[in-house]
């Protein structure tokens, strides 16, 4: 075989091996993502607290900003009952030890005793940081009101 086409099969099995690992990272980061909903259904803080960095900084769809100790007490309110949590339309880029989640979510549920059905884009930007996934930013929007 000539040297060039060594080269281009080279790079072709480079090609592949970094699209397998790509798709294996893309499933953990989507995996942890699942992760997070199921926590906030149970308020679950402890799930949340691995989930997210000690720098996290979430804008919640109000333009509310919150820090991780305040997001995880948020997350502990019992006023809020959950029936579903999920995302749709959910978009995986990842740039290097760094990866945005974009989505579209869905939950309903009450609070206070009131009802509420909320539909509203994310975006969940992960930093690899010392062989682990976390999320460092978080920001929602909504696209439908509560009612």
């Amino acid at each position: 075989m000539p040297k060039r086409m060594w080269v281009v099969v080279f790079l072709l099995l480079g090609s592949c091996a970094f699209a397998q690992n790509r798709s294996a990272e893309e499933s953990k980061l989507l995996a942890m993502e699942n992760a997070w909903n199921l926590a906030q259904k149970d308020h679950d803080s402890r799930a949340l607290d691995a989930l997210v960095a000690d720098t996290f900084v979430n804008t919640d769809w109000d333009g509310t900003v919150s820090n991780k100790a305040q997001f995880l007490a948020d997350a502990k309110d019992p006023s809020y009952k959950f029936d579903s949590v999920g995302n749709t339309n959910v978009s995986v880029f990842i740039y290097g030890n760094t990866a945005v989640v974009a989505g579209t979510y869905h939950t309903t549920g009450s609070h206070k005793g009131k009802a509420f059905d909320s539909h509203g884009r994310f975006t969940d930007t992960w930093v690899l940081q010392d062989g682990r996934w976390q999320c460092v930013a978080s920001a929602t929007t909504h696209i439908q009101k509560q009612s």
